[in-house]
Protein backbone atom coordinates (compact mmCIF):
# COMPACT_ATOMS: atom_id res chain seq x y z
CA UNK A 1 0.00 0.00 0.00
CA UNK A 2 3.02 2.39 0.57
CA UNK A 3 4.18 1.91 -2.73
CA UNK A 4 1.16 2.41 -4.26
CA UNK A 5 0.76 5.48 -2.66
CA UNK A 6 4.24 7.07 -2.97
CA UNK A 7 3.47 6.38 -6.87
CA UNK A 8 0.51 7.97 -6.86
CA UNK A 9 1.69 10.82 -5.27
CA UNK A 10 4.92 10.85 -7.84
CA UNK A 11 2.27 10.47 -10.74
CA UNK A 12 0.27 13.15 -9.09
CA UNK A 13 3.33 15.54 -8.84
CA UNK A 14 4.25 14.48 -12.63
CA UNK A 15 1.04 15.48 -13.76
CA UNK A 16 0.77 19.25 -12.05
CA UNK A 17 4.47 20.16 -13.17
CA UNK A 18 2.94 18.95 -17.08
CA UNK A 19 -0.32 20.46 -16.82
CA UNK A 20 0.98 23.87 -15.07
CA UNK A 21 1.61 26.52 -18.24
CA UNK A 22 5.08 27.72 -18.79
CA UNK A 23 4.47 31.20 -18.73
CA UNK A 24 7.13 33.90 -18.95
CA UNK A 25 6.31 36.69 -16.98
CA UNK A 26 5.72 39.97 -18.93
CA UNK A 27 8.26 42.45 -19.56
CA UNK A 28 8.27 45.27 -17.32
CA UNK A 29 6.20 48.56 -19.00
CA UNK A 30 8.50 51.34 -20.53
CA UNK A 31 7.85 54.58 -19.13
CA UNK A 32 5.57 56.21 -20.99
CA UNK A 33 8.11 59.14 -22.17
CA UNK A 34 10.22 56.38 -23.74
CA UNK A 35 7.39 54.78 -25.59
CA UNK A 36 7.29 56.12 -29.46
CA UNK A 37 3.78 57.97 -29.88
CA UNK A 38 1.21 56.62 -32.95
CA UNK A 39 -1.54 58.05 -33.76
CA UNK A 40 -4.69 56.30 -34.46
CA UNK A 41 -7.21 58.07 -36.90
CA UNK A 42 -10.61 56.01 -36.86
CA UNK A 43 -12.47 56.02 -40.14
CA UNK A 44 -15.30 53.46 -38.64
CA UNK A 45 -15.61 49.70 -40.88
CA UNK A 46 -15.96 46.77 -39.26
CA UNK A 47 -13.14 46.84 -36.58
CA UNK A 48 -15.60 49.59 -34.74
CA UNK A 49 -18.98 47.23 -36.06
CA UNK A 50 -21.23 46.15 -33.41
CA UNK A 51 -24.01 43.59 -33.25
CA UNK A 52 -27.43 43.66 -31.92
CA UNK A 53 -26.86 40.48 -30.57
CA UNK A 54 -23.06 40.67 -28.92
CA UNK A 55 -21.03 37.15 -29.30
CA UNK A 56 -23.49 35.49 -32.15
CA UNK A 57 -22.90 35.51 -35.84
CA UNK A 58 -25.35 37.74 -36.84
CA UNK A 59 -25.37 41.27 -38.54
CA UNK A 60 -23.72 44.36 -37.20
CA UNK A 61 -23.45 47.90 -37.82
CA UNK A 62 -20.07 48.87 -39.15
CA UNK A 63 -18.82 52.26 -37.52
CA UNK A 64 -20.21 51.80 -34.15
CA UNK A 65 -17.58 52.51 -31.63
CA UNK A 66 -15.37 55.76 -31.20
CA UNK A 67 -11.88 55.75 -31.55
CA UNK A 68 -11.15 56.05 -28.41
CA UNK A 69 -13.72 53.15 -27.82
CA UNK A 70 -11.55 50.67 -29.97
CA UNK A 71 -8.30 51.85 -28.81
CA UNK A 72 -9.25 51.49 -25.16
CA UNK A 73 -10.28 47.75 -26.46
CA UNK A 74 -7.05 46.42 -26.22
CA UNK A 75 -4.46 47.51 -23.34
CA UNK A 76 -2.09 45.95 -24.88
CA UNK A 77 -0.84 48.38 -27.08
CA UNK A 78 0.52 50.40 -24.22
CA UNK A 79 3.12 48.19 -24.11
CA UNK A 80 4.81 48.95 -27.45
CA UNK A 81 3.65 52.44 -28.22
CA UNK A 82 1.81 55.56 -26.03
CA UNK A 83 -1.47 55.89 -28.71
CA UNK A 84 -3.35 58.95 -29.29
CA UNK A 85 -7.10 58.12 -30.83
CA UNK A 86 -8.58 60.79 -33.18
CA UNK A 87 -11.67 60.53 -35.27
CA UNK A 88 -12.01 61.47 -38.53
CA UNK A 89 -15.17 59.61 -39.60
CA UNK A 90 -17.32 56.49 -38.57
CA UNK A 91 -18.99 55.13 -41.82
CA UNK A 92 -19.13 51.80 -43.57
CA UNK A 93 -16.27 52.36 -46.02
CA UNK A 94 -18.36 51.89 -48.60
CA UNK A 95 -19.37 55.14 -47.72
CA UNK A 96 -16.23 56.42 -47.99
CA UNK A 97 -15.99 59.47 -51.04
CA UNK A 98 -12.79 60.59 -52.58
CA UNK A 99 -13.24 64.52 -50.71
CA UNK A 100 -13.02 62.35 -47.46
CA UNK A 101 -9.61 60.87 -49.37
CA UNK A 102 -8.71 64.36 -49.73
CA UNK A 103 -9.01 65.38 -46.35
CA UNK A 104 -7.59 62.04 -44.93
CA UNK A 105 -4.48 62.74 -46.72
CA UNK A 106 -4.52 66.15 -45.89
CA UNK A 107 -4.96 65.29 -42.01
CA UNK A 108 -2.34 62.95 -42.22
CA UNK A 109 0.30 64.85 -44.48
CA UNK A 110 -0.60 67.95 -41.68
CA UNK A 111 -0.12 66.02 -38.59
CA UNK A 112 3.26 64.45 -39.72
CA UNK A 113 4.89 67.80 -40.41
CA UNK A 114 3.75 69.44 -37.57
CA UNK A 115 4.21 66.57 -35.20
CA UNK A 116 8.03 65.16 -35.33
CA UNK A 117 7.53 63.20 -31.96
CA UNK A 118 4.78 60.85 -33.78
CA UNK A 119 6.69 57.95 -34.81
CA UNK A 120 4.08 56.84 -37.20
CA UNK A 121 0.27 56.77 -37.85
CA UNK A 122 -2.83 53.98 -37.98
CA UNK A 123 -5.37 54.31 -39.86
CA UNK A 124 -8.77 52.19 -38.63
CA UNK A 125 -10.78 51.51 -41.85
CA UNK A 126 -13.87 49.24 -43.47
CA UNK A 127 -12.04 46.53 -45.45
CA UNK A 128 -14.52 46.91 -48.70
CA UNK A 129 -12.90 49.88 -49.76
CA UNK A 130 -9.76 49.64 -48.00
CA UNK A 131 -7.56 48.86 -50.85
CA UNK A 132 -8.70 51.96 -52.68
CA UNK A 133 -8.21 54.20 -49.27
CA UNK A 134 -4.62 52.68 -48.47
CA UNK A 135 -3.29 53.26 -52.32
CA UNK A 136 -4.70 56.75 -52.37
CA UNK A 137 -2.64 57.64 -49.63
CA UNK A 138 0.30 55.74 -51.02
CA UNK A 139 -0.17 58.32 -53.55
CA UNK A 140 -0.33 61.35 -51.55
CA UNK A 141 1.09 61.05 -48.17
CA UNK A 142 4.07 62.84 -48.67
CA UNK A 143 6.41 61.51 -45.79
CA UNK A 144 8.67 58.65 -45.46
CA UNK A 145 6.79 57.76 -41.37
CA UNK A 146 4.96 54.88 -41.39
CA UNK A 147 1.58 55.50 -42.17
CA UNK A 148 -0.91 51.75 -41.98
CA UNK A 149 -4.22 51.18 -42.46
CA UNK A 150 -5.88 48.36 -40.81
CA UNK A 151 -9.11 46.42 -40.60
CA UNK A 152 -11.40 43.53 -39.36
CA UNK A 153 -13.37 41.02 -41.26
CA UNK A 154 -15.39 40.34 -38.30
CA UNK A 155 -16.95 43.07 -36.00
CA UNK A 156 -15.68 44.08 -32.49
CA UNK A 157 -18.66 42.16 -30.38
CA UNK A 158 -18.25 39.11 -33.01
CA UNK A 159 -17.22 35.72 -31.70
CA UNK A 160 -13.29 35.73 -31.88
CA UNK A 161 -13.00 39.38 -33.47
CA UNK A 162 -9.70 39.67 -35.41
CA UNK A 163 -9.91 43.71 -34.91
CA UNK A 164 -7.94 44.14 -31.61
CA UNK A 165 -4.88 41.52 -32.93
CA UNK A 166 -5.14 43.42 -36.21
CA UNK A 167 -4.14 47.12 -34.54
CA UNK A 168 -2.01 45.94 -32.07
CA UNK A 169 0.38 44.69 -35.27
CA UNK A 170 -0.88 47.60 -36.75
CA UNK A 171 0.47 49.94 -34.13
CA UNK A 172 3.84 47.86 -33.47
CA UNK A 173 4.66 48.19 -37.33
CA UNK A 174 3.88 52.23 -37.21
CA UNK A 175 6.30 52.19 -34.13
CA UNK A 176 9.49 50.36 -36.10
CA UNK A 177 12.09 52.26 -37.34
CA UNK A 178 12.41 49.34 -39.88
CA UNK A 179 9.09 50.78 -41.57
CA UNK A 180 10.19 53.87 -42.21
CA UNK A 181 10.30 54.49 -46.32
CA UNK A 182 8.54 51.35 -46.82
CA UNK A 183 5.39 53.32 -47.99
CA UNK A 184 1.68 53.39 -46.80
CA UNK A 185 0.70 49.76 -45.38
CA UNK A 186 -1.73 47.48 -45.18
CA UNK A 187 -1.13 45.49 -41.82
CA UNK A 188 -3.64 42.25 -41.51
CA UNK A 189 -3.44 38.82 -40.35
CA UNK A 190 0.28 39.94 -39.14
CA UNK A 191 1.25 40.11 -42.77
CA UNK A 192 2.50 43.61 -43.66
CA UNK A 193 1.40 43.97 -47.36
CA UNK A 194 2.40 47.42 -49.56
CA UNK A 195 -0.59 49.48 -50.22
CA UNK A 196 0.12 49.34 -53.84
CA UNK A 197 -0.24 46.13 -54.52
CA UNK A 198 -3.19 44.53 -51.75
CA UNK A 199 -6.46 43.92 -52.63
CA UNK A 200 -9.40 42.06 -51.06
CA UNK A 201 -9.79 38.60 -51.78
CA UNK A 202 -11.80 37.14 -49.82
CA UNK A 203 -14.42 37.62 -46.49
CA UNK A 204 -12.60 35.58 -44.50
CA UNK A 205 -9.87 36.37 -41.37
CA UNK A 206 -7.30 38.15 -43.24
CA UNK A 207 -8.86 38.52 -46.34
CA UNK A 208 -6.25 41.03 -48.38
CA UNK A 209 -3.82 39.59 -51.10
CA UNK A 210 -0.84 41.26 -52.80
CA UNK A 211 -0.61 38.13 -55.61
CA UNK A 212 2.95 37.39 -55.98
CA UNK A 213 4.33 40.63 -55.19
CA UNK A 214 3.76 43.13 -52.48
CA UNK A 215 4.28 41.08 -48.94
CA UNK A 216 6.88 43.45 -47.02
CA UNK A 217 7.02 41.02 -44.07
CA UNK A 218 5.56 40.00 -41.23
CA UNK A 219 4.95 41.03 -37.66
CA UNK A 220 6.25 38.10 -35.45
CA UNK A 221 6.71 37.65 -31.67
CA UNK A 222 9.71 39.93 -31.53
CA UNK A 223 7.54 42.62 -33.66
CA UNK A 224 7.75 43.57 -37.50
CA UNK A 225 10.41 41.76 -39.76
CA UNK A 226 10.60 43.61 -42.58
CA UNK A 227 12.15 41.05 -46.25
CA UNK A 228 10.96 43.36 -48.88
CA UNK A 229 10.81 47.20 -49.85
CA UNK A 230 8.83 49.17 -52.88
CA UNK A 231 10.46 50.20 -55.50
CA UNK A 232 7.91 52.58 -57.12
CA UNK A 233 7.66 56.22 -55.87
CA UNK A 234 6.06 57.30 -52.45
CA UNK A 235 6.37 58.97 -49.83
CA UNK A 236 8.50 62.13 -49.95
CA UNK A 237 9.19 61.03 -53.78
CA UNK A 238 5.49 61.56 -54.51
CA UNK A 239 4.53 64.22 -57.03
CA UNK A 240 1.25 64.56 -56.20
CA UNK A 241 0.63 67.66 -53.85
CA UNK A 242 -3.13 67.78 -52.72
CA UNK A 243 -2.98 71.39 -51.06
CA UNK A 244 -4.51 73.27 -53.87
CA UNK A 245 -6.69 70.68 -55.06
CA UNK A 246 -10.42 70.27 -53.76
CA UNK A 247 -12.06 67.42 -55.78
CA UNK A 248 -10.96 64.98 -57.88
CA UNK A 249 -11.58 64.66 -62.18
CA UNK A 250 -14.40 62.43 -62.71
CA UNK A 251 -13.04 58.92 -63.89
CA UNK A 252 -15.08 56.32 -64.78
CA UNK A 253 -14.27 52.14 -64.71
CA UNK A 254 -15.61 50.11 -67.32
CA UNK A 255 -15.18 46.19 -68.16
CA UNK A 256 -14.59 45.24 -71.79
CA UNK A 257 -16.11 41.50 -72.38
CA UNK A 258 -17.20 39.82 -75.00
CA UNK A 259 -20.11 40.65 -77.51
CA UNK A 260 -19.88 44.16 -75.94
CA UNK A 261 -20.26 47.82 -77.80
CA UNK A 262 -18.36 50.17 -75.60
CA UNK A 263 -20.05 52.88 -72.61
CA UNK A 264 -22.14 55.74 -73.90
CA UNK A 265 -22.06 58.85 -71.73
CA UNK A 266 -24.48 61.88 -71.30
CA UNK A 267 -22.34 63.92 -69.96
CA UNK A 268 -17.94 63.12 -70.74
CA UNK A 269 -16.16 61.90 -67.90
CA UNK A 270 -11.96 63.42 -67.58
CA UNK A 271 -10.99 60.04 -68.04
CA UNK A 272 -12.02 56.24 -68.51
CA UNK A 273 -10.23 53.17 -67.15
CA UNK A 274 -10.66 49.95 -68.90
CA UNK A 275 -10.34 46.59 -67.25
CA UNK A 276 -9.23 44.22 -70.30
CA UNK A 277 -7.32 41.77 -72.13
CA UNK A 278 -8.50 42.64 -75.57
CA UNK A 279 -11.23 44.40 -76.99
CA UNK A 280 -14.21 42.92 -78.88
CA UNK A 281 -15.13 43.83 -82.16
CA UNK A 282 -17.94 46.23 -81.82
CA UNK A 283 -15.73 47.77 -78.95
CA UNK A 284 -12.98 49.31 -80.75
CA UNK A 285 -15.24 52.12 -82.39
CA UNK A 286 -16.79 53.50 -78.91
CA UNK A 287 -13.58 53.28 -77.12
CA UNK A 288 -11.32 55.50 -79.63
CA UNK A 289 -14.30 57.99 -79.98
CA UNK A 290 -14.58 58.51 -76.98
CA UNK A 291 -10.11 59.35 -77.01
CA UNK A 292 -10.96 61.38 -79.88
CA UNK A 293 -13.70 63.72 -77.59
CA UNK A 294 -11.09 64.16 -75.11
CA UNK A 295 -11.40 61.37 -72.54
CA UNK A 296 -7.93 59.82 -71.41
CA UNK A 297 -8.14 55.92 -71.13
CA UNK A 298 -6.27 53.75 -69.61
CA UNK A 299 -6.30 49.77 -70.12
CA UNK A 300 -5.50 47.49 -67.22
CA UNK A 301 -5.63 43.81 -66.44
CA UNK A 302 -8.72 42.43 -65.32
CA UNK A 303 -6.51 40.52 -62.82
CA UNK A 304 -4.35 43.65 -62.26
CA UNK A 305 -1.43 41.65 -63.28
CA UNK A 306 0.08 43.35 -66.56
CA UNK A 307 3.26 44.24 -66.69
CA UNK A 308 3.93 44.64 -70.65
CA UNK A 309 5.56 48.03 -71.68
CA UNK A 310 3.64 50.83 -73.29
CA UNK A 311 3.15 49.73 -77.37
CA UNK A 312 5.37 52.00 -79.32
CA UNK A 313 3.48 55.19 -81.95
CA UNK A 314 4.75 53.96 -85.40
CA UNK A 315 7.81 56.40 -87.12
CA UNK A 316 6.64 58.80 -89.44
CA UNK A 317 7.93 57.48 -91.97
CA UNK A 318 6.57 54.20 -91.59
CA UNK A 319 3.48 55.68 -91.34
CA UNK A 320 3.31 57.04 -94.70
CA UNK A 321 4.56 53.88 -96.59
CA UNK A 322 1.51 52.02 -95.11
CA UNK A 323 -1.64 51.76 -97.38
CA UNK A 324 -5.12 51.52 -96.21
CA UNK A 325 -6.80 49.72 -98.63
CA UNK A 326 -9.34 46.92 -96.39
CA UNK A 327 -12.04 48.05 -93.05
CA UNK A 328 -9.04 47.01 -90.95
CA UNK A 329 -6.79 49.06 -92.55
CA UNK A 330 -9.43 51.85 -92.19
CA UNK A 331 -9.89 51.11 -88.24
CA UNK A 332 -5.89 50.58 -88.01
CA UNK A 333 -5.82 54.47 -89.58
CA UNK A 334 -8.22 55.89 -87.07
CA UNK A 335 -6.54 54.37 -84.21
CA UNK A 336 -3.23 56.25 -85.15
CA UNK A 337 -5.02 59.41 -85.59
CA UNK A 338 -6.59 59.33 -82.42
CA UNK A 339 -4.79 60.14 -78.98
CA UNK A 340 -2.81 57.53 -77.03
CA UNK A 341 -3.99 54.85 -75.15
CA UNK A 342 -2.16 54.66 -71.66
CA UNK A 343 -0.98 51.27 -70.03
CA UNK A 344 -1.33 50.32 -66.51
CA UNK A 345 1.41 48.26 -65.38
CA UNK A 346 0.86 45.61 -62.59
CA UNK A 347 -2.56 47.68 -60.84
CA UNK A 348 -5.75 46.63 -60.94
CA UNK A 349 -8.64 48.72 -62.43
CA UNK A 350 -9.76 50.01 -59.29
CA UNK A 351 -6.17 51.43 -58.72
CA UNK A 352 -5.63 52.81 -62.30
CA UNK A 353 -8.55 54.83 -61.80
CA UNK A 354 -7.48 56.39 -58.66
CA UNK A 355 -3.62 57.14 -60.04
CA UNK A 356 -5.19 58.36 -63.02
CA UNK A 357 -7.39 60.92 -60.86
CA UNK A 358 -4.52 62.10 -58.86
CA UNK A 359 -2.64 62.32 -62.49
CA UNK A 360 -5.09 64.33 -64.32
CA UNK A 361 -4.40 67.10 -61.70
CA UNK A 362 -0.97 67.67 -62.80
CA UNK A 363 -1.18 66.67 -66.44
CA UNK A 364 -3.06 65.64 -70.06
CA UNK A 365 -0.43 65.13 -71.76
CA UNK A 366 -0.27 61.23 -72.59
CA UNK A 367 3.30 60.70 -72.38
CA UNK A 368 3.51 62.73 -68.99
CA UNK A 369 0.58 60.51 -68.13
CA UNK A 370 2.27 57.36 -69.32
CA UNK A 371 5.11 58.58 -67.41
CA UNK A 372 3.17 58.53 -64.24
CA UNK A 373 1.82 54.91 -64.44
CA UNK A 374 5.44 53.79 -65.56
CA UNK A 375 6.38 55.47 -62.13
CA UNK A 376 4.22 54.45 -59.67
Amino acid sequence: MLCTIASLRRRVLLFALVATPLVAPLPAQPDSTARPKVLVIATGGTIAGVQSAPGTLGGYRAGTLTAEQVVSSVPELSRYAHVEAEQFANVASTRITTQQWIGLARRINAVLSERPDLAGVVVTHGTDRLEETAFFLYLTVRSDKPVIVVGAQRPATGISPDGPMNLLSAVRTAAAPAAVGKGVMVVMDDRILSAREVRKEYQRVGGFTVGEMGMLGVVASGGPEFFFAPVRRRGTETEFDLAGVDSLPRVELTFSFPGGTGPRYDTLPAGIVVATTGFAPGEGAPYRALRQRGVVMVTAFPSGDNVNAPPRAPSPQADSMRRDTSAADSAARAERNAPPTIVSQHLTPQKARILLMLALTKSRDPRELQRYFLAY
